[in-house]
């Protein structure tokens, strides 16, 4: 997910001035936080389970969102057909691992 978001990130920069504060940033955000509520779902795991679970479910969310804005990206024309492709397989692939890890928190 920290190496999806990186590209993400680097690749949202060249966007049109008029996407930077909206579309641009709505990945960018998106993309982090997957990462940002795997890693402080993953430091409270030793206080409640169910909290890691709660915060896997919004990384989750975040994975879903970013998905839709990389679709917006490609139907703007911001972005390759082959980029759209490699980010969503890597999204669903990254998201059937949050659900898997979720499941085994129950």
């Amino acid at each position: 997910a920290y190496a999806v978001s990186l590209d993400v990130h680097r690749a949202t920069l060249v966007f049109p001035k008029i996407e930077q504060y909206a579309l641009a940033d709505q990945m960018r955000r998106s993309s982090k936080a997957i990462c940002a509520n795997l890693a402080e779902g993953f430091a409270k795991q030793t206080h409640s389970r169910p909290e890691f679970a709660r915060f896997i479910s919004m990384a989750m969310g975040s994975c879903s969102e970013v998905e839709t804005w990389i679709s917006y990206a490609f139907d703007l024309d911001y972005i390759t057909q082959a980029q759209r492709d490699e980010w969503l397989q890597s999204y669903v692939h990254i998201y059937g691992m949050l659900v898997n890890l979720r499941e085994r928190l129950k």
